[in-house]
């Protein structure tokens, strides 16, 4: 600020006036002008742009054969979804479509008339190839989004005749590039189906085109497909023929970690009505394991608890108390708690009670049947609790305590628990009472040989599946040493044979892995001697 005297006339005295400076007024200016906010752009645009991206990474991953790019769109597909509308898709639909294009008119038969109708629409293709036709990559992907508007905008009929058509397109094709585009359209085409209530029709496709996908060694093909044949026979209830599918296929190793968690999943339902509890447990162990950690997965992890909750009662243990306080789960599984109270206290007016209020809840989660087993279990720890308690008890206290409508089903309950060696105790039939034996220590008998069993068991199939992920890091790391061996020769920094180092293998290549050949480019010296 700049200071400057005038003279005031009247008075004849002289008065400071502050002047403003050229250089603050300008960046006063310029600070409005910054803090203004941007105009924000329009949220159809946005999607519109990120559409034009996947159609760039889908032709990449056509031209170079590299199915990360196709991968990274399919990742994609969950955000995209929930932000597309019937102008976002006229708007891709009718700017990647050639104009005669009979598929672009059946597409925007599907979707209805916005109501502000654009006079015209920008083509979203270079001029240079604007007229020649999308590659089949690209109809697939396109037709996949109008699938998905239709299936969340509830028009399930529209989505299965779109689905049809889809599937027509895809069995027409026979490129790997299309492999993993085909799996996620497989998926959704059974989606609808199964919303309309008609999912048996398609049984016989899936099975064709997992035969034809196993011929190809699409392992992005064979997974879905099994899982969805899998999930087609659980929803009727077909577990012989579930079975039998599993027994005579081989999931791929180098399956997707979600595929593998769902394969799990319905093996462990499986084996669970097939009253191999153990099998079904270790599995719902193993999908709990393979599940995503975000909240995007949610339902399935709850849906695996309650059914693997359900399994370890059968098992006659305990679930953790810490499980049911988990914010995820603390809702969803509050029958699941009170279920597990009334187990764990031989409690069968409480097991009853639990099974007459959450009845409708457990037959919506597919556990009813299982839960119904339970009331052998109840049972069985009222009966150990007595013989804890109690020396000696008549047969009729057994039948009151117990609930039982006489004694000599008291009788009958206690001879089974006695002969499967639940329980040590003796019944003397003449005075109607259980006379029960000396607690005898638990180290003598076989239990801890099972309990031990059963977690080594568990930790070797941890070190098997570490082992075969070992493997193909290996062979990613020799594969570094063998290019690097290459650029090394190329430079002359060294005459090294890679015969000869490859065998130390992993902590060289670990190195050369975590720096980078580009950073070892510029050494130019050998990284090795």
């Amino acid at each position: 600020m700049a200071k400057q005297t005038i003279k005031d006339k009247d008075k004849g005295k002289d008065k400071d006036v502050e002047m403003k400076d050229d250089s603050t007024s300008k960046s006063q200016d310029a600070d409005k002008e910054t803090t203004e906010p941007e105009p924000k752009r329009d949220p159809d645009l946005l999607t519109v742009d990120d559409i034009k991206d996947h159609v760039k990474h889908v032709e990449k991953g056509v031209q170079t054969k590299e199915p990360r790019f196709i991968s990274r769109v399919i990742r994609a597909l969950v955000s995209t979804r929930r932000r597309l509308n019937c102008n976002v898709l006229r708007r891709v639909i009718s700017g990647f479509f050639p104009q005669a294009s009979d598929l672009k008119d059946i597409l925007l038969g599907f979707i209805e008339e916005p109501m502000e109708v654009e006079s015209s629409v920008l083509p979203l293709r270079p001029k240079s190839v604007r007229s020649h036709p999308l590659l089949p990559e690209l109809e697939c992907f396109l037709h996949l989004l109008v699938l998905l508007y239709l299936i969340d905008g509830k028009k399930y009929s529209q989505a299965v005749v779109c689905s049809d058509l889809l599937m027509e397109k895809i069995v027409a094709q026979n490129r790997r590039t299309l492999d993993a585009l085909a799996a996620k359209c497989y998926f959704y085409h059974s989606r609808a189906y199964e919303l309309t209530g008609q999912l048996s029709k398609i049984r016989s496709f899936l099975h064709a085109r997992l035969r034809r996908a196993t011929l190809r060694h699409d392992d992005a093909g064979v997974s879905v497909l099994l899982n969805l044949l899998l999930r087609n026979y659980l929803h009727y209830n077909l577990f012989d023929q579930a079975d039998k599918l599993v027994s005579k296929s081989t999931f791929p190793e180098n399956g997707n970690n979600n595929e593998w968690a769902r394969f799990l999943y319905y093996l462990g339902r499986i084996k669970a009505t097939q009253l191999e509890y153990s099998e079904a447990h270790k599995n719902l162990l193993q999908a709990i394991r393979k599940a995503p950690t975000t909240n995007a997965a949610a339902g399935f992890k709850q849906s695996v608890h309650k059914l693997a909750i359900t399994v370890e009662l059968l098992l006659g243990d305990i679930p953790d108390r810490a499980l049911f306080r988990q914010a995820m789960f603390r809702k969803t599984l509050m029958p699941y708690f009170q279920l597990t109270q009334a187990v764990r206290t031989g409690n069968l007016a409480q097991f009853n009670e639990v099974l007459e209020n959450f009845g409708p809840r457990f037959q919506a989660d597919d556990t009813y049947t299982l839960i119904i087993r339970l009331r052998h279990n109840v049972i069985k720890t009222g009966v150990r609790m007595i013989n804890v308690s109690y020396s000696r008890i008549s047969l009729a206290d057994i039948a009151q305590k117990l609930q039982l409508d006489s004694p000599q089903d008291a009788e009958y309950i206690v001879a089974k628990a006695i002969r499967d060696g639940v329980i040590e105790a003796t019944i003397n039939h003449n005075g109607g009472y259980m006379q029960s034996k000396d607690n005898i220590d638990i180290y003598c008998t076989r239990e801890p040989q099972a309990a031990f069993h059963q977690r080594i068991s568990f930790c070797l199939d941890i070190h098997n599946h570490s082992v075969k992920v070992g493997a193909i890091l290996l062979q990613a790391n020799q594969y570094c040493l063998l290019n690097y061996c290459s650029i090394c020769r190329e430079k002359r920094w060294c005459t090294c044979n890679e015969q000869s180092f490859l065998p130390l293998g992993h902590e060289i290549s670990t190195k050369i892995l975590q720096q980078g050949l580009g950073n070892i480019r510029g050494t130019k010296h050998c990284f090795i001697c």
